[in-house]
This record gives C-alpha cells, sequence and structure tokens, in this order.
C-alpha cells in the first residue's frame, strides 16, 4: 500500500487544469497501471448481473465496480476544484472521454505543432545520431498518444529521410536490400555506421550494408588449409530454419576495409 501511495504523489505533484491533460493523462496510466486496474478506462462499466448470475459473473462484476470506484477518486482527487465538481458522479472511463472533449482543441494543437517538429526534423552533418534518433522516436510516441499512431515502415522512413548526406550511402543500401528493423534495432545499426564513418573521414569510403542469414558451414580440414574435403555422395539437402539476421556495416577506405557485424 505504501508503494502504491508514494508513485500517487506523481498526480498530486501535477493536478490536472486547463492546460496539461496530455501530461496528466499519461501519470494516470502509469499510476493505475502500477496498481493493476487501468482496464476500466477500456470502455464502460458492464451492464450488472442478474442475481441469479453464476458466482464467477457477479464476482467479476464486483471487481470491475470497485475498480472502476478506485480509478475515479484517483482521478478526481488529481483535479482542480472546478473540475472535480464536474465529475464527481462519473465512471473512470467517462471521465476521461469527457476531458478529451475539453480539451479536444488543446489535444489538436498539440498534435500540429508534434508533426511540424517531427516531418521537419533533420540531423545537423556531424551532429551525434543516437539523441537525433531519439528525439525523432519521442515525437512519434508523442503522436501516438494523441490518437495518430504512424505504421512502423513510416517511422523508419521518418528516420532515415532526416539523416546528413554522409549517411547518404547507408540510407541507399538499406534501401537496395530491403532490410527492416524497429525503431531501438535502428538506432543501434545507425550508430554502428556512424562509428564507422567516422573511420573513413577524410577518404573516399563508400559505406556497403549488407544483411545476411547465419547458416551451417562447411567443416574445413584446418591441419592441411589447401586440401579439399572429400566429395560425399550427394544426399538430399534437408532445409534448415530461418537463423536472425546479421547486419554487415562495410566501409571501404581506400587502403582497406573496415568492417562490423551487427546481430539484429
Amino acid at each position: 500500500m505504501s508503494n502504491n501511495l508514494s508513485l500517487r504523489t506523481i498526480l498530486t505533484d501535477c493536478k490536472l487544469n486547463d492546460t496539461n491533460f496530455l501530461d496528466w493523462h499519461r501519470n494516470v496510466l502509469i499510476v493505475l497501471t502500477h496498481e493493476k486496474i487501468e482496464y476500466v478506462l477500456d470502455g464502460p462499466m458492464p451492464q450488472e448481473p442478474e442475481p441469479t448470475a453464476p458466482a464467477a459473473v457477479r464476482n467479476a462484476y464486483k471487481k470491475h465496480k470497485d475498480d472502476n470506484r478506485e480509478a475515479s477518486c484517483i482521478m478526481i482527487a488529481s483535479m482542480t476544484p472546478q473540475l472535480q465538481q464536474q465529475h464527481m458522479n462519473m465512471g473512470a472511463y467517462d471521465i476521461v472521454q469527457h476531458l478529451r472533449e475539453l480539451f479536444e482543441q488543446q489535444s489538436r494543437t498539440v498534435r500540429y505543432d508534434t508533426s511540424k517538429e517531427l516531418f521537419r526534423c533533420k540531423m545537423a552533418e556531424g551532429a551525434p545520431v543516437a539523441p537525433h534518433v531519439l528525439k525523432i522516436i519521442g515525437l512519434i510516441e508523442k503522436l501516438a498518444e494523441l490518437g495518430f499512431k504512424m505504421d512502423q515502415e513510416l517511422n523508419v522512413d521518418l528516420v532515415l529521410q532526416s539523416l546528413p548526406d554522409s549517411f547518404s550511402q547507408f540510407v541507399m543500401n538499406y534501401q537496395m536490400n530491403n532490410l527492416q528493423h524497429t525503431l531501438p534495432q535502428l538506432l543501434n545499426v545507425l550508430k554502428t555506421a556512424e562509428k564507422e564513418i567516422k573511420k573513413g573521414k577524410g577518404s573516399t569510403g563508400v559505406l556497403v550494408v549488407t544483411s545476411l542469414r547465419r547458416g551451417r558451414g562447411k567443416k574445413r580440414d584446418l591441419r592441411n588449409p589447401k586440401t579439399s574435403p572429400p566429395k560425399s555422395p550427394k544426399r538430399q539437402r534437408r532445409t534448415s530454419p530461418k537463423q536472425p539476421a546479421s547486419i554487415v556495416i562495410k566501409l571501404d577506405i581506400g587502403k582497406g576495409t573496415a568492417s562490423h557485424t551487427w546481430r539484429a
């Protein structure tokens, strides 16, 4: 119980007013999720079962009703007095829906500003790639909170389009090899590519990104590597399950090739 009370302080420190609905709603979700009652926000209260309904059904309804009351009290307690009066007799789901209507214009303005910042976000040449990509991920997640969830491939395209010219060869090879990553995976690949690009700075380097599949390799006689292994009778080849892809990043720097393998 003490842990629940300590976590609820984030709501008392950020009470709902006329300007902070999005931040307040995020904090409410954190608290209700921690207390395992966030499901009451998924929809209105179900209809009360008949007295003759099975005990399991009646118990489930009672738990839902109790959790709904607790969530409502938590939310109303974290509002200004004026907003408290408007929501005293509402359930948790109805409270959120009513607040969305009240602050819809505010949400639309925030969505406009967020999408504008996201679609115009460009990484400066020479700037570190990690903070830039993390910023884009944050903007994408913020839009999702506002009800505008974008496709995963579009998210990756936005990151690639925002990179400077030094990553142009990386982007071209990424597209040619039809690679697919989540945003965190793409961040890791870009951090590795950034290191290789810096190593080859000042040279006529070409960055190559390829996708490999790990499979079973043929064994060689290590005592005499030049000797080819004896041919064995042909046997029906059995297909092996696909292995996770490896991303090989190479940079041709004139005198040699720098390479790094990143496993997905």
